[in-house]
């Protein structure tokens, strides 16, 4: 396989070498962290630690290959629910497990409800948190920040108000308080903008098409629910807006809650939805083979191949994963691929088993193999 076809080059996101974007918290973020949850400090004395974390964070991304760099989600401690609470009608919810249930680990107990109409008053914390990103990585640098899908309002929220009948009914308010906080971040300067679903798996095999109709929803139409509150929220969004979907089946400390193949949804996620790019996991045989990549109907949209798993420390054999990319791209052409490791290193604060330095090593290791694959600078 060449490493230097000029025509693969790709100097936008999603780059060659890619990451979805959490990283584990260092011990100072969670000792600030702890101590401003027992009211030891203040919240701005905890803003001082978060500022200072990320800036070393933007350092190491840069000093370990990346082009794009994120906050590690560090302002956070869910990937999702803290986003989601941040929206009018939905509110964060202590002691009942709002999660999935993740294989052979215990979730703390939380979730959110929603209680009232979903909706956006423009004074969302994350626009403040990219803002904060932006400053600190610079104008020279290529900004990524992650929020989660409003699939994960129908996905994970309980009903607890009469403003709704149904969980459905979720969506003629959270389309359009999405787009419209997209249009706020991309006016503070984002240009690159990744929606997280994992949502996406409730039609991956037929037992979590069961749970749906268990829950009184029929499968068959709720994808295009969800197809539709994806394009409905990117609606209309300016062309230097680049929007990336990222899908897995469920990242806790190194644990997942489903398996499946893409090809049951595969129709609808590489040929229905009008993102850019799509960050996939791929680094197990839970994941299935490379065939619903054969949906694809454009040749704009990048698939970045999630072959690197961030769940263990253990590096992939590179003659392996190159393999891999080369089966891909008998459904997908090589310039339409990218490399990546499959999901986040900290999808929640408590991280994946694996070392600072273990997650780094991953990260050089995709930056290796997409250099190899598509030339060196063109990563």
């Amino acid at each position: 396989m060449t490493t230097s076809i000029n025509e693969q080059k790709k100097t936008r996101a999603p780059f060659r070498a890619d990451h979805v974007g959490s990283f584990l918290r260092p011990a100072a973020l969670k000792e600030a962290r702890a101590k401003f949850q027992q009211g030891e400090i203040t919240r701005d004395e905890l803003t001082r630690v978060e500022d200072e974390e990320i800036r070393r964070l933007v350092e190491a991304q840069k000093a370990n290959g990346l082009r794009g760099v994120t906050d590690g989600e560090f302002r956070r401690s869910w990937w999702h629910f803290d986003f989601l609470a941040g929206l009018d009608g939905i509110e964060f919810r202590e002691g009942e497990n709002g999660t999935r249930k993740f294989t052979g680990v215990e979730v703390r107990p939380v979730g959110i409800k929603v209680t009232g109409k979903i909706g956006y008053s423009g004074n969302h914390p994350f626009i403040d948190h990219f803002k904060k990103l932006k400053e600190i990585a610079g104008d020279d640098t290529t900004v990524k920040f992650t929020i989660p899908s409003p699939n994960l309002v129908f996905g994970r929220a309980v009903l607890e108000t009469d403003f709704y009948d149904k969980k459905e009914d979720f969506y003629r308010d959270v389309i359009p308080a999405y787009h419209a906080l997209i249009r706020d971040l991309y006016d503070a300067g984002c240009r690159y903008l990744q929606i997280d679903d994992t949502a996406w798996t409730s039609f991956f095999t037929e037992e979590e098409r069961d749970r749906l109709r268990a829950e009184g929803s029929d499968p068959d139409q709720l994808i295009h629910q969800f197809a539709d509150a994806i394009n409905g929220a990117i609606a209309d969004r300016p062309d230097d807006l680049l929007v990336t979907m990222h899908i897995c089946r469920g990242n806790f400390r190194s644990t997942f809650f489903t398996s499946g193949s893409y090809e049951d949804a595969g129709k609808i996620i590489f040929g229905g939805l009008d993102v850019d790019g799509l960050f996939l996991e791929f680094d197990d045989e839970r994941s299935g083979g490379f065939e619903p990549l054969r949906h694809v109907n454009r040749p704009d949209l990048t698939v970045v191949l999630g072959l690197v798993t961030s769940k263990h420390p253990e590096l992939e054999d590179e003659e392996a994963i190159k393999a891999r990319i080369r089966e891909a791209s008998e459904y997908l052409p090589l310039e339409q691929l990218a490399l990546s490791p499959q999901c986040g290193f900290a999808s929640t604060e408590e991280g994946n088993n694996l070392t600072e330095d273990e997650q780094w090593a991953k990260i050089r290791h995709v930056v290796k193999i997409a250099e190899d694959i598509w030339g060196k600078d063109t990563n």
